[in-house]
């Protein structure tokens, strides 16, 4: 009934993040997880280029088995969606969004920060997004250039990458903030350190869990969603490093994020 397999695709690992939610949601799916961490962060990188270089990998990893293609980088999603959707109108395709919508539902009048890469934040796609609440709602851009290659590496936690969220937040901590939406699918795994330098009050929210709910429905909805079995994870990056696949396998498997 619902054989074949879900591409994830993200500029590097943070899409783990998203594969996380899939996962949990879909456990007896097939997931295909490509991270092209050799040439991250796609953040600061021209559109036209995200647009190339995502399409390019998406034609390299779809097949005749592949029933959905899962955007897991806000980057690519907001550079290169509305064109995959032309390239292949019959595939399921779903693209992450910041979670923006559900922050300013839960926040009616709220003062919101938006942490994303230059690239999602610049981009069309967002603006209209953005503009959607502007006028109800306080929205705060806040570009965090240097954050993705960090959480690469694997720092979470630690005085570096609390002095670079000093750096980015601060600024706006001086009057009272509702929520921080992570823009960028790396930034969940650093949630805990965004915590500590915004403090227990303020709410965080991701897009990971709705882009799972919404490709569940999809495949559900077309008849291709798989409800026997036993799932698996197949993990792929352009880095092809031992190293790189356990930090990746590593992510996976964190209790909490």
């Amino acid at each position: 009934m619902g054989r074949g397999n879900i591409v994830v695709f993200d500029s590097g690992l943070g899409g783990i993040s998203v594969l996380r939610e899939l996962k949990k949601l879909m456990p007896q799916e097939h997931f295909r997880y490509f991270g092209d961490s050799a040439l991250a962060p796609y953040g600061t990188r021209p559109t036209e280029q995200v647009r190339r270089l995502t399409l390019e990998r998406i034609r390299q990893l779809s097949d005749a088995d592949t029933k959905a293609v899962v955007i897991a980088c806000n980057t690519a999603t907001s550079a290169a969606i509305e064109e995959l959707r032309r390239t292949y109108p019959k595939r399921i395709i779903i693209g992450i969004e910041p979670a923006l919508k559900l922050a300013a539902e839960r926040f009616p009048g709220g003062r919101i920060l938006v942490m994303a890469t230059n690239v999602t934040l610049r981009e069309e796609k967002f603006a209209r997004l953005m503009q959607r609440f502007s006028d109800t709602h306080e929205i705060g851009k806040v570009p965090c250039p240097g954050l993705v290659e960090l959480i690469e590496q694997g720092c979470l936690r630690g005085p570096q990458i609390l002095g670079l969220l000093h750096g980015y937040l601060d600024p706006w901590l001086d009057r009272r903030v509702d929520a921080v939406v992570l823009g960028c699918t790396h930034y969940p795994f650093a949630r805990e350190a965004i915590r500590q330098v915004v403090g227990p009050e303020v709410c965080i929210l991701d897009g990971g869990e709705g882009t799972a709910r919404e490709t569940r429905r999809r495949l559900l909805e077309a008849g291709l969603l798989e409800q026997t079995g036993t799932g698996s994870v197949e993990l792929q990056n352009s880095l092809d490093s031992p190293q790189m696949l356990e930090r990746a396998r590593w992510l996976l498997d964190l209790k909490e994020i």
